[in-house]
């Protein structure tokens, strides 16, 4: 990878997400928790939540991530709190399509995944950036009760 590509895909607005990363932690009675790592570089992120009928009432994730993972685990960690199941599945379908399909970025609540869009070029690190959605997914599927979120492939 070139020095510019490497500027490009590591943004000013990227590495500030990355250094800022919301809701690190555990909580105390998680209703679903989840695991997720990335086989390719070994990073991963672990999600609890706490459910109050059917959105997160409380959230928390502990990232061992590269820039990539930490900024999408800042953008997962601004916005769960208060989400569905069905909203949760919806950022993880628009991020998947984002950086596989060329789609452009989700919309809000989700929007935020837009500074990740330059490593839409980088494929080997599309499993690391969604490690935070996808441990999110599986975290509330478990505390509702459902079938476990399909892994990305």
């Amino acid at each position: 990878m070139s020095d510019r590509d490497l500027l490009h895909l590591y943004s000013q607005r990227l590495l500030a997400l990355a250094a800022d990363v919301p809701r690190i932690g555990r909580l105390a009675a998680p209703d679903g928790a989840a695991r997720r790592r990335s086989p390719l570089c070994g990073s991963t992120v672990s999600v609890e939540v706490r459910m109050e009928g059917d959105r997160i009432a409380d959230f928390a994730q502990e990232v061992r991530a590269c820039a990539l993972g930490q900024a999408a685990a800042a953008v997962v960690g601004g916005v769960a709190v208060g989400r569905t199941v069905e909203e949760v599945r919806q950022g993880r379908d628009g991020l998947r399509a984002m950086l596989k399909d060329g789609a452009p970025p989700p919309s809000a609540p989700w929007d935020g995944f837009e500074a990740l869009l330059p490593a839409r070029d980088h494929p080997n690190r599309h499993a690391s950036v969604m490690l935070a959605i996808e441990a999110t997914l599986e975290a509330v599927e478990a505390a509702l009760g459902q079938p476990r979120a399909a892994k990305e492939g």
